[in-house]
């Protein structure tokens, strides 16, 4: 009996439960209903319903084909309003197309019977009142039967009275000769093109910049990471010394790239880019010989470092001459020749453009790096080989000054953002307070213990991550429009940064679902970190990344559609103006070409995936 008690009464307190969370869901969803203002009465107004039926049929019916038509124009006077003597009969000619009104004259809003005779058979058209100032005004519409006849009622519209005659015109229209592609459908196929190289520009720039983002976005490539206090702060010392260098010495290689090219003419020039190409490839062969079978001593490893810094100018020097001059010529001259093939030289130009803009900060980027690599050696050197006093007091300097210069990097970013123009505030202060952190850090922590400096490096990349993903590439393509003008290049900037952070996340998260088996073998053979992610690590990733990245052109594709309603270019920018104007029989077009490039690029990238992943 108690047993039986027992299961009526969890019985009981189930079925109360399932009643709670019904009643609960029921509120909920009543809730949704009213913040969303669900009305299903407005579904059944005769108004709506008259106008979506328009609206479906229009877009049913895409203007894609046309035809030559030629037309049949028949005027009949008629008087607003009906004149007091009466109106004066019409003499017609029956064997030629003609049309009556009953009544010949109204008054206005007032409604009129338009008959035509020896028209057209099955032809359509408007039907215009003409005032005296010659303005068109549509008031209805003919359709012509088997006969060539047809009757319509119209309304006369409000006009002033006036004494003499106003015109009544029928238009019949009829098509002519064969189909062919209406001027929207060119119109279309044009922006349908821009917007597949649109998303294929931003798919390519944003993944070449997404894959080693990834690597920093995974934490099982991250999380093992760990330096002492002393090689964390003299990397980040290292960062802006770099930087600072690169930018300094890019400006004197500039200077002298540009002087030399000045005083040159196209043929020295170009025998001066092929002597620095020699040079720079001569330099990298030797720099870059195998490994010595004994390890260097100090004067070889001097004299390769010497050689890899002057070949590192002499390859600057030789990007600097093809980027801004080489390219520009050569470009320019190529456009008017090559007629219709004349974008392969703008590309060359533009190309030299790119690079010009793009050195100077792969160079600082790469100055920085190398300059925190030797940081990061030098402090691992003291943790490992030096007392603890010594390294107490070398972190003891190194912390704080690393927690003045970050944190004085950040007040000079907040400065430039609101400008606030006070050294006090925005340097001196955050200076102080950086490097009283890095104090009380180096004073917490014990000489020679690890700090997780790759998982603060992981959760730093992926609140950037989200923090760019979170922004919508309709807000982006807004701060790129004024920076570059309105069009398709405003559009693929903003889908490259968005792309960037999206395939980060997707790169990394596939990243974090490796086989450690081949991680940890290759890192027991004492692999570097790079060697590792090339011998580990890409070899499982290149078939989910050819898929993720085939996906994300497809993406990119369809959002840019959106973009085009903020300026971005492409097919959107076609849309919008037409659904604004009311002309959804174009706008169709653009929809299905629309449906079919995607529709397209979904079995291209089913059959690259069947190949390739």
């Amino acid at each position: 009996m108690n047993n039986v008690g027992l299961r009526k009464e969890k019985s009981f307190v189930r079925s109360l439960s399932l009643g709670a969370v019904l009643l609960l869901g029921m509120v909920v969803y009543a809730y949704g209903f009213n913040v969303t203002k669900v009305n299903f009465e407005t579904t059944r107004s005769e108004k709506r319903l008259t106008q979506l039926t328009r609206i479906l049929r229009a877009l049913a019916h895409p203007h894609l084909l046309e035809y030559e038509k030629e037309e049949l124009v028949v005027t009949v006077p008629v008087y607003l309003p009906c004149p007091k003597s009466g109106v004066p009969e019409l003499d017609q000619d029956h064997s030629q197309p003609y049309i009556t009104l009953t009544p010949a004259c109204g008054g206005a809003k007032e409604i009129i019977q338009v008959e035509g005779f020896g028209f057209w058979t099955d032809v359509k058209g408007p039907i215009n009142f003409i005032p005296p100032s010659g303005a068109s005004l549509n008031i209805g519409n003919l359709t012509t039967d088997s006969d060539g006849y047809f009757s319509s009622k119209v309304q006369l519209p409000k006009r002033n009275p006036v004494d003499e005659a106003q015109t009544i015109r029928a238009i019949a229209r009829r098509n002519i000769g064969s189909p062919m592609f209406s001027q929207v459908a060119h119109s279309t196929w044009e922006k349908i093109v821009e917007t597949v190289f649109l998303a294929l520009l931003a798919t390519t720039f944003g993944t070449f910049l997404a894959i080693p983002v990834s690597f920093l976005a995974a934490r099982n490539l991250m999380s093992t990471r760990k330096n002492p206090l002393t090689s964390v702060a003299l990397s980040i010392l290292g960062w802006p010394l770099g930087i600072i260098l690169g930018l300094q010495s890019m400006r004197w290689i500039t200077a002298a790239a540009s002087q030399f090219i000045d005083h040159r003419s196209i043929v020295e020039g170009s025998f001066g880019l092929l002597v620095g190409l020699l040079i720079t490839w001569v330099l990298i062969r030797w720099s870059l010989m195998g490994q010595e079978i004994q390890k260097p001593g100090m004067g070889p490893r001097i004299a390769r470092l010497v050689t890899l810094i002057v070949t590192g100018v002499a390859t600057l020097f030789t990007i600097h001459m093809v980027s801004s001059s080489f390219a520009v010529n050569v470009g320019t001259a190529l456009i008017e020749p090559l007629g219709a093939l004349g974008f392969l030289g703008n590309f060359i130009v533009q190309l030299g453009d790119v690079v010009s803009m793009v050195t100077p900060l792969v160079v600082c980027l790469v100055c920085g790096g190398f300059i925190s690599y030797f940081g990061n050696s030098l402090g691992q050197y003291v943790s490992d080989h030096m007392s603890a006093n010594l390294i107490r007091l070398t972190n003891l300097i190194a912390a704080s000054l690393a927690g003045a210069c970050v944190l004085s990097i950040l007040g000079a970013l907040v400065d430039w953002f609101y400008q606030i123009d006070d050294l006090q505030t925005t340097l001196w202060w955050p200076a102080g307070v950086g490097a009283a952190l890095g104090l009380l850090l180096s004073a917490r922590v014990a000489p020679k213990d690890l700090l997780p400096i790759g998982s603060v490096g992981y959760y730093v990349t992926r609140t950037v991550l989200n923090a760019t993903r979170s922004i919508e590439p309709l807000v982006m393509v807004i701060v790129f429009v004024v920076w570059v003008g309105i069009g398709p290049f405003a559009g693929a900037l903003a889908l490259a940064l968005h792309t960037i952070a999206a395939l980060a996340k997707l790169y990394s998260e596939q990243v974090e679902s490796i086989l450690p088996g081949p991680l940890e073998a290759i890192q027991a053979t004492g692999a570097n970190r790079l060697q590792t992610i090339v011998y580990a690590v890409i070899p499982q990733i290149i078939p989910p990344y050819i898929s993720f990245t085939m996906y994300r052109w497809d993406i990119n594709v369809r959002m840019s559609t959106i973009i085009g309603f903020a300026g971005g270019g492409g097919i959107g920018f076609l849309l919008q103006q037409n659904i604004n104007l009311l002309n959804y029989r174009a706008a169709s077009v653009q929809m299905l070409a629309i449906a079919v490039v995607v529709a397209s690029m979904d079995y291209v990238s089913a059959i690259i995936r069947e190949r390739f992943v």
